[in-house]
């Protein structure tokens, strides 16, 4: 890519992530491209479909999930990895508000831009789920699909006004339901 390609194209992410921090991520792409100084054809050149900008915003942060479950995979006990990764991906699910609703239709959908890097996180997750679970840490009846569903309802806390407050509290009971009372005490659940 060019060098004011390039420039142009950090430019809109930039400007696209604080307008859908501040709206979510139905946030208008006129609003998007008005506030970065291009017309929506620039926009459009660059991603051309929100659903390519949100895969753009949100691909480094979902590499990263990955990363980090891989690493925590070696280096932390199983139940500390599982939370830790928990709360990181719950983190990254409720900013920009509604992103968790695109993730999870992105996971049905193989057309999706985003299906490939949300599949990829789901199984690093379901990964450190898997290895909880075959050192008796965290609760066998759960799957990978079930530990995305809680990141998707702890996510969706954060966005209420009235439940946010607790949010933190939510968080510490759900991490401790997945895991065994073995685990409890080994993991740092808050």
């Amino acid at each position: 890519m060019r060098a004011d390609a390039q420039k142009n194209y950090d430019h809109l992410l930039a400007i696209a992530r604080d307008v859908f921090t501040e709206q979510g991520v139905d946030a208008s792409l006129r609003d998007v491209a008005r506030r970065a100084g291009v017309g929506l054809g620039t926009l459009y050149r660059h991603f051309p479909t929100r659903e390519a900008l949100l895969e753009a915003l949100l691909r480094a942060s979902f590499d990263e999930l990955t990363a980090k479950a891989k690493e925590s995979e070696t280096s932390n006990s199983p139940a500390e990895a599982l939370v830790s990764w928990l709360r990181d991906v719950v983190t990254v699910a409720h900013s920009p508000r509604g992103v968790v609703a695109s993730m999870a239709a992105a996971i049905a959908d193989e057309n999706s831009a985003l299906h490939a890097s949300c599949v990829t996180m789901k199984a690093a997750g379901a990964r450190l789920l898997v290895r909880a679970q075959a050192s008796g840490l965290a609760r066998s009846d759960l799957e990978g699909a079930d530990l995305f569903a809680l990141v998707g309802a702890l996510a969706w806390i954060h966005d209420q006004p009235s439940l946010a407050p607790r949010a933190d509290y939510l968080f510490r009971l759900i991490a401790g339901a997945i895991l065994t009372s073995r685990s409890r005490n080994d993991a740092e659940c808050d």
